[in-house]
Formats: structure tokens, C-alpha cells, sequence
């Protein structure tokens, strides 16, 4: 009897073990809205279009800080600053470049701590020939 029991015991940690049975179903797409098919193929978006080289974005209001008119994809770490290798005051003009403002700069005309970041104002402007999302929410 106590042989059964413990064998019992066994076998029904044995099934509590965490282990699942893994299923051959189609994958869905499981969200806050429940599961559904994922059957909308859509062409891809198209390539963002930046101004032409020298052509730099309008304002549209008293200091703006100006639009980036190219890919911001270069490296922004403690160690390197990746727009400064076009936009400081010794390269900017042999790089065709607009030149960093002298207000981000220090004294000793470094890069000043308080502006490293410089994604964080300046954003990249493309004109993108995307259709708008369609959306159902209304300014109430």
C-alpha cells in the first residue's frame, strides 16, 4: 500500500513537472483584443525623401531648432559624438556642413555637455509619400 501511494505521489509530480505538450496549430497573433489571423499583406512603405543636399528645412517658428535633413543614424555615446565628425567648427565647412551654434559650445570651443544629446532637439524631416493611418479617435 505504501508502495502504490508513493508511486501515486510520483507520478502526479510527474505531471505538475511544468513541461507542456507543444501543438503543431497555426501560428496566431494573440493581443489585449484576443486572438486573431494575421491575413493583411501590405506593400512596404516608401523610402522617406530628404532634401537635396545643401537645401536646408523652412522654420515654422522663432527659434526652432533646425530639422536634420539627412539620416540621423550616426552613434551619439559619452565617448564620441557622431554629428560632430561633420558639424563642429573645424569641419563643417570643408564637410559643406551647417556649423554646430556657437551657444552649444564651450569656451574652449568643446562640444558643451548640456547639448551632447542632439537628437533630443533636432529630429530628421523626410517627406514621406505615405498614405495617413486611418484612425477612429475624435478630439473630445
Amino acid at each position: 500500500m505504501k508502495k502504490a501511494l508513493t508511486l501515486a505521489a510520483l507520478l502526479a509530480l510527474s505531471a505538475c513537472s511544468g513541461q507542456q505538450a507543444t501543438s503543431q496549430a497555426e501560428p496566431v497573433n494573440v493581443s489585449s483584443l484576443g486572438k486573431s489571423e494575421i491575413t493583411d499583406i501590405r506593400a512596404a512603405d516608401a523610402v522617406p525623401v530628404y532634401p537635396k543636399r545643401g537645401k536646408s528645412i523652412e522654420r515654422t517658428f522663432v527659434h526652432q531648432p533646425p530639422m536634420i535633413p539627412h539620416k540621423a543614424e550616426y552613434p551619439i555615446t559619452l565617448k564620441k559624438n557622431g554629428c560632430m565628425s561633420c558639424h563642429s567648427p573645424a569641419k563643417a565647412k570643408r564637410m559643406k556642413a551647417t556649423q554646430i551654434d556657437p551657444s552649444h559650445l564651450l569656451a574652449d570651443a568643446k562640444l558643451n555637455n548640456e547639448y551632447y544629446n542632439c537628437t533630443q532637439c533636432h529630429t530628421p524631416q523626410a517627406e514621406n509619400k505615405t498614405e495617413l493611418v486611418e484612425n477612429d479617435f475624435s478630439n473630445k
